[in-house]
């Protein structure tokens, strides 16, 4: 039961926004009482909390699948925007944003595994990237690595994107082509041109 809570709950809220969504609501989706929901859940922060742990573990041992399949670092890229945005729903309810607003200390909990997970896999993309030359050779591995975090990061501020102006995927199309077009070489440029046409808005 508490798997299907946790299940219901993640849609509920990346749909709705966290702040929307009740444990009445919650409870009516399931087709359970709210009491069945406090058996499992002492209150809504502690149910936040742990979807927001659920769906982190689901996104990241995907990725971790997709970074083993070794495909072209820049292929690879938009393969992780893809599940990402699958999974989150194409982020219509900007759920980062709401959690930072309305539970921050789940926000920043989040962000921190956040921040060592994509660390390490955009590290490793990168040294790939230099290896197969799609990537200049002479770029700061670490500095990169921290910019791209933080502009994934930006990107889901809705007061710097409101959502009225700019859908999730063209937020996420076009800063996958700012961040690829600073670092990539003449031959990167060529595989970044075929992933647009093919990611076109």
């Amino acid at each position: 039961m508490r798997q299907k809570i946790l299940e219901k709950s993640n849609e509920l809220f990346l749909n709705l926004g966290f702040k929307s969504v009740t444990m009445d609501e919650i409870a009516s989706a399931l087709g359970v009482s709210k009491k069945t929901i406090y058996k499992y859940f002492k209150n809504k922060t502690e149910l936040v909390d742990a979807v927001t742990k659920h769906t982190f573990c689901v996104i990241s041992d995907g990725i971790d699948k997709i970074c083993a399949l070794k495909e072209n670092p820049i292929d690879e890229l938009f393969y992780i925007k893809e599940f990402v945005m699958t999974h989150l729903k194409d982020e219509k309810s900007s759920p980062q944003y709401q959690l930072q607003k309305y539970y921050p200390k789940i926000y920043e909990s989040l962000k921190q595994k956040q921040f060592h997970i994509m660390q390490g896999c955009i590290v490793e993309n990168l040294k790939y990237g230099v290896e197969l030359k799609v990537y200049r050779k002479n770029i700061d591995f670490e500095f990169i690595s921290r910019i791209y975090f933080n502009g994934m990061t930006s990107i889901k501020n809705k007061d710097l994107f409101p959502l009225k102006n700019y859908s999730m995927k063209t937020i996420m199309n076009y800063y996958l082509e700012y961040h690829l077009r600073g670092i990539c070489t003449a031959k990167g440029i060529q595989q970044l041109e075929h992933q647009l046409k093919n990611n076109q808005l």
